[in-house]
């Protein structure tokens, strides 16, 4: 009488004897040796994509490590100070920019004082009158297309390649310095 055990081993003749299965039947050249065979070739291909993703075994080029430090430093060591006429044309531009920020700031800050909301002849008019180029003034609108009171006014003149820029917000006066636009203007949109 024969009786199966659960784990593939069978009752024979009051023994017990193994069940052979295709696993075991065939040995190394078989499943088995082929499913190692798999596994080697696996385990060998995640190793190499590791070190290709971490960069081991790199070996640098001879543009890419030596060159790279010696080119940042190269470039750092070349480049020339400015020569002292250009230090002296930047001061000079720094202080014009400041001296008409100084008067645009004066001006403005004198027209808010009588009147909180000049509007843009007023502005114009006591910006020129301070010295202010009428040339490379520009003065923004104070009414909306719609007929409307704006929120704030501004006011800039080119200076070199800065826009000295005044804003009258509720009677006060604020000023900033910004690059001049590509079109030579200070306001997008400003008539040429």
């Amino acid at each position: 009488m024969r009786h199966r055990h659960p784990r593939g081993a069978a009752w024979q003749n009051g023994s017990v004897t193994r069940a052979m299965t295709p696993q075991t039947k065939s040995g190394s050249s078989g499943y088995a040796g082929r499913m190692s065979g798999r596994l080697a070739l696996a385990v060998l291909l995640l190793s190499s994509l590791a070190a290709c993703s971490s960069g081991a075994g790199q070996q640098p080029g001879p543009d890419s490590a030596a060159s790279g430090g010696a080119s940042s430093d190269a470039s750092s060591a070349t480049t020339p100070a400015p020569p002292a006429s250009s230090a002296a044309a930047q001061a000079t531009a720094a202080s014009a920019t400041a001296r008409l920020q100084q008067t645009m700031a004066g001006a403005l800050g004198s027209l808010t004082a009588g009147n909180p909301k000049p509007g843009t002849e007023q502005i114009t008019s006591a910006l020129t009158a301070a010295g202010v180029p009428a040339r490379s003034l520009e003065v923004s609108a104070g009414r909306t297309p719609t007929g409307l009171e704006v929120d704030s006014i501004e006011a800039a003149s080119v200076q070199g390649n800065d826009c000295v820029v005044g804003q009258i917000r509720e009677g006060k006066v604020s000023m900033t310095v910004l690059p001049v636009l590509s079109n030579g203007k200070c306001f997008v949109g400003a008539p040429a």
